[in-house]
């Protein structure tokens, strides 16, 4: 159920060709993060999948126009995302509070959060909404964010 990387980029590719029709592939790549080689890739791609039409702006330049039926792909990708991403936080969600029931049974009523970024931040809110208390101590329970896995460690002195 893991968007992959190639639907992300497709997502992000039509989405600033619909914004800006005269982006260039060194521009598109920059803002994806990735060598020009594999814009061109994607595009080509799209292109033959009938996604997305090349016309010529000028003797060097392309202009890229998406199709209506790549309008639908990238319709049909955002929702994906989007649901990919609820599933995710639900998910996130679920399991801080499996973890959280665990802290509580254990006599604790505050945890210590590591890890940066989104998830991090879900397991944050949820705590906040469970009244577990998010503390920077080292002998507090703690919460473990390493991308999308979330792990507890009750390995604490008290």
């Amino acid at each position: 159920m893991e968007t992959t990387n190639e639907e992300l980029r497709e997502l992000t590719l039509l989405e600033n060709i619909e914004n800006d029709p005269d982006v260039n592939q060194s521009a598109l790549a920059t803002q994806l993060g990735v060598a020009v080689g594999t814009v061109n890739w994607h595009l080509k791609r799209l292109i033959a999948k009938g996604y997305v039409k090349a016309m010529r702006a000028e003797r060097k330049k392309l202009r890229y126009i998406i199709t209506p039926e790549g309008i639908a792909l990238r319709a049909r990708l955002a929702v994906d995302y989007v649901e990919r991403s609820f599933s995710i936080y639900r998910k996130t969600r679920q399991r801080v509070k499996e973890h959280l029931a665990k802290v509580r049974a254990a006599g604790f009523d505050r945890v210590r959060i590591v890890g940066k970024g989104d998830v991090a931040d879900v397991c944050k809110l949820t705590c906040l909404e469970q009244n577990v208390a998010i503390v920077n101590d080292k002998n507090a329970p703690t919460i473990q964010v390493d991308g999308f896995k979330v792990t507890l460690n009750m390995d604490v002195k008290r």
